[in-house]
């Protein structure tokens, strides 16, 4: 990896003592500094760490009329030393390129990315929350700067990263909601990458379903609204007769780094794991048999999030407790003891920052 030159100008005073760790709600607080370089005409500008706060942009800006806008999410975490490390950041930069190809936007450099990913949480590395089920979460995002009207790919670009102390995302296990008359995505379209689009098509939906008592949809597929494909923020998984189940992968669906985790943790501790469709009529049957044993999402902001219940055609389809769930108890344990090293980390997942 080449070595980005990134110039650092420091905050006079810290915002740190402010912030009261122990109530820490997910977004809301953000740390001393931010990472922020341009690309003006295909060439990538030098990267600046500056203080955090607010940056010039025009009501014209491309971004804003034509939605080129992506972003990712991603984790620091302080171990037991002291220490402070990154889960799959490289997984992450590889699919914000992959975003910003379908896009029609310029590559990230990895040298920008890397490197003023580990200068910036370094930088910071006091506003890494210490408790466990804690974390500094880490929004790299990318938008267009063009100040022009045109449908067209925009001439100029920010990458911008920001850091954050946070707790859970969910505090509680969620109720979900089936969804059947909105969709999330279709095949051939941007539902496989992070645009800021496929999050703002999601939030009259979701307010919706909030009014019914619900915390989140589980969206289904654009053509049948028969199968499964996502809840809301995350990746979602099935246990049935103790085989682990998640939709297999497509074009409308977001390939989560923390679904590949878990998958692969499950097979590496012997759990039968199946990758395929499924439908709500098979979900309605196996609770109603007594085989539909978990139901969980999982991403990186989520991490592991049980669902209490599954709402759809008037009906709540109540699940076990997520206290006496194995599999997702046993997934969820695996996964933290890497992210905060207790346990080795076999996979070559983590990335030492300090």
């Amino acid at each position: 990896m080449m070595t980005a030159t990134i110039d650092i100008q420091r905050v006079q005073q810290s915002r740190i003592e402010t912030v009261d760790f122990n109530d820490l709600h997910f977004g809301m607080t953000f740390s001393d500094h931010m990472l922020v370089v341009d690309c003006i005409n295909g060439e990538w500008q030098e990267p600046v760490i500056m203080p955090f706060g607010p940056l010039p942009s025009s009501p014209a800006q491309s971004a804003l009329h034509y939605g080129q806008a992506i972003f990712e999410g991603m984790k620091a975490f302080k171990t037991a030393d002291g220490s402070i490390q990154l889960f799959r950041p490289y997984d992450n930069f590889k699919r914000m390129n992959l975003s910003a190809e379908r896009m029609a936007m310029p590559a990230i450099p990895e040298s920008i990315f890397m490197e003023g990913l580990m200068q910036l949480v370094k930088l910071d590395a006091a506003w890494v929350p210490a408790k466990e089920g804690h974390s500094l979460y880490i929004r790299p995002v990318f938008y267009a700067t063009e100040e022009a009207l045109g449908v067209r790919p925009s001439s100029s670009y920010r990458f911008v990263i920001l850091t954050s102390p946070a707790g859970k995302y969910y505090t509680e296990p969620v109720k979900v909601l089936v969804e059947t008359s909105y969709t999330r995505a279709s095949e051939g379209g941007i539902g496989f990458a992070k645009a800021a689009g496929n999050y703002g098509g999601s939030l009259h939906p979701t307010k919706l379903a909030k009014e019914k008592g619900y915390d989140q949809l589980i969206w289904m597929d654009a053509k049948e609204h028969r199968f499964a494909e996502e809840s809301g923020t995350m990746n979602v998984m099935f246990v049935i007769n103790n085989t682990l189940i998640t939709p297999t992968l497509s074009s409308s669906k977001l390939a989560g780094i923390t679904r590949d985790s878990i998958l692969k943790l499950a097979k590496n501790l012997g759990i039968a794991v199946e990758e395929r469709n499924i439908s709500i009529d098979e979900l309605v049957a196996a609770h109603d048999n007594g085989q539909l044993q978990d139901a969980f999402g999982v991403g990186t902001a989520a991490n592991i999030s049980p669902i209490a219940l599954i709402g759809y055609n008037g009906k709540d389809y109540v699940l076990p407790p997520a206290a006496d769930r194995v599999i997702s108890n046993q997934l969820g344990d695996a996964l933290n003891g890497i992210k905060y090293g207790k346990q080795p980390d076999t996979f070559g997942w983590i990335v030492p920052v300090c």
